[in-house]
């Protein structure tokens, strides 16, 4: 995955682009706060039913 940096650099579009492709996603569920991006993370995890890894790699390809 990105490192947080570059992550909350684009994150305005990113996020854009996660809620186009998974129509359930809620404005919450890709709040990223300094220092929850696991919290982040695990909401996506649960909400989407995929692994860590597969979200990294959903994140990264965007």
């Amino acid at each position: 995955m990105k490192n947080l940096s570059e992550l909350k650099g684009n994150w305005n579009e990113t996020k854009g682009k996660l809620k186009q492709k998974f129509a359930i996603l809620t404005d919450s569920d890709v709040l990223l706060i300094e220092g929850k991006q696991d919290e982040m993370l695990g909401r996506l995890q649960i909400k989407l039913g995929k692994t860590k890894e597969e979200l990294q790699k959903v994140i990264s390809e965007l």
